[in-house]
């Protein structure tokens, strides 16, 4: 039985209007707690892409463009009380179409509510600077919005996604075009609906769901976007920033990762073991700062991957509603990946140390998977090199702080990672030395943080989102120069 959704779904928002997409064709959502239909969307191709664009040209003309920076303030920060009013709402929709247990759905939707109220807070307090110059000149600088952005948005957090980069772009001024992802758009949808009824102005903010290689590929190649924001895998990414050059537009790519935590022998094992297990297996380990590997000095190694496999066995997999530990992959593709990763594990002799359960009230065609703990995995491996998205995590063994660095810094990839010591002198050595974006010190936050600037090196992608730098990254900086004598 289908399940009774608490917003509308189905139609793009395109200059204040909910219409059906041009094609008049529609695409599935997948329930994947059991396999069933949870919704059909609007499938949106290039045509309406192309209006969306244009639709934002013309609110940056019109009414949304000569708002100040105070109003566009207010404006996002009533969005973010309308979203705590609805956040038990919000959270069952993103449980519902992603899978994630309800409680994670909850705090993301909470997350939403912070993002547009610190947006909103900051939105008149970007300010410029003068510039000490020649006798007889004052030099200055000031911020202005791109104009038109494009969002590629990823189906594992719509709500916190959309809300650091739609948010911060609004708060500069932009315009926006969203392309949720087709795997699940519900919450992004309904954000439409909120920002409608707080008042946005039309084209502010316009959402075309649909394909990638239909709507996503026709927004980033889209001539009349200044700026793109992409959240994804790194082969999306690298196409995306290649769409991108065409027109010479800035990207902020936010893409893959495999984040080392890094356990030293003298770390406070008590405090760190739920971080250690809970960075892994968050949204069923498809979280793009996931903690996946696990580098552990060699002389406290068996103790930790015994005390891993202890949590780790106890772990529950479930309907997402049902609130468990972990709920489903989203889709059976993805449940594909996973496992074939778990079947070369398997197949080249590694141990798997400990895996949880998946209760007997899972629904058969859910997209589940057992959390798996693998010890003593050399550092070569594909497990420890590939980004798998899903609750897999590797443990490996390390002699010493140049033989951990080695390991942390050896995959392409460099989005987070953690540090767990006693000795702060070794943990800022670490922090200057590893090469990632973010670091964590007897913590590990998966990139929280509404004020602490994340995003990566390398395969991990450029540019930063959250805090101020967000706000940076979605305007361009002008320089004026008055010769007065």
């Amino acid at each position: 039985m289908r399940e009774t959704l608490p917003f509308p779904t189905h139609e793009l928002l395109i200059a204040g209007r909910w219409r059906e997409a041009g094609s008049g064709q529609r695409l599935p959502l997948m329930n994947p707690s059991d396999g069933s239909t949870l919704a059909e969307i609007a499938r949106g191709n290039a045509e309406d892409v192309d209006a969306a664009v244009q639709a934002a040209q013309a609110a940056r003309a019109g009414e949304w463009g000569r708002l100040t920076a105070a109003e566009r303030g207010r404006l996002l920060m009533a969005m973010g009380r309308a979203v705590l009013e609805r956040v038990d709402e919000l959270a069952r929709l993103e449980a519902l179409d992603v899978g994630k247990p309800l409680r994670q759905g909850r705090a993301d939707a909470v997350a939403l509510a912070r993002y547009l109220e610190f947006y909103g807070g900051a939105a008149d307090k970007v300010s410029g600077e003068t510039i000490p110059y020649l006798n007889g000149y004052t030099a200055l600088t000031w911020r202005e919005p791109h104009g038109v952005t494009g969002h590629v948005v990823p189906w594992n957090y719509p709500m916190q996604i959309i809300g650091r980069s739609v948010g911060a772009a609004l708060a500069m001024g932009n315009a926006c075009v969203l392309k949720p992802a087709e795997e699940a758009c519900l919450t992004a949808l309904a954000i439409g609906r909120i920002a409608q009824q707080c008042g946005l102005p039309a084209g502010a903010l316009n959402i075309v769901p649909g394909l990638g290689e239909e709507a996503g590929a026709a927004l980033t190649a889209h001539a009349g976007v200044q700026h793109l924001s992409f959240t994804g895998s790194v082969a999306t990414g690298r196409l995306v920033q290649a769409a991108a050059a065409k027109h010479t537009v800035p990207v902020t790519l936010e893409l893959g990762g495999k984040s080392p935590q890094i356990v030293f022998a003298d770390a406070e094992l008590d405090a760190a073991l739920p971080f250690l297990v809970n960075a892994g297996i968050q949204n069923a380990g498809q979280t793009c700062s996931a903690g996946s590997r696990i580098l552990v000095e060699r002389s406290r190694f068996d103790e930790v991957v015994e005390r891993l496999a202890q949590r780790v066995r106890v772990l529950k997999v479930g309907p997402a509603l049902a609130d468990l530990d972990l709920g489903p992959l989203i889709s059976k593709r993805q449940h594909e990946i996973v496992s074939h990763y778990l079947g070369l594990a398997r197949d080249t002799g590694l141990s798997v140390a400990a895996q949880g359960e998946i209760v007997d009230s899972a629904p058969a065609g859910g997209f589940y998977v057992r959390p798996t703990l693998v010890a003593a995995v050399p550092a070569a491996h594909a497990l420890a090199q590939e980004e798998i998205f899903g609750p897999v995590q590797v443990v490996i063994a390390f002699d010493d702080e140049a033989d951990a660095l080695r390991i942390a810094n050896g995959t392409p990839y460099g989005l987070v990672a953690g540090v767990w010591t006693r000795d702060g002198s070794r943990a800022l050595r670490m922090a200057r030395a590893l090469r990632c974006g973010q670091v964590f010190i007897n913590n590990y936050g998966a990139g929280g943080g509404v004020e602490l600037p994340f995003g990566g090196v390398g395969a991990s992608g450029h540019g930063r989102e959250k805090g101020f730098e967000a706000l940076y990254g979605f305007s361009a900086l002008k320089t004026v120069a008055i010769l007065h004598g």
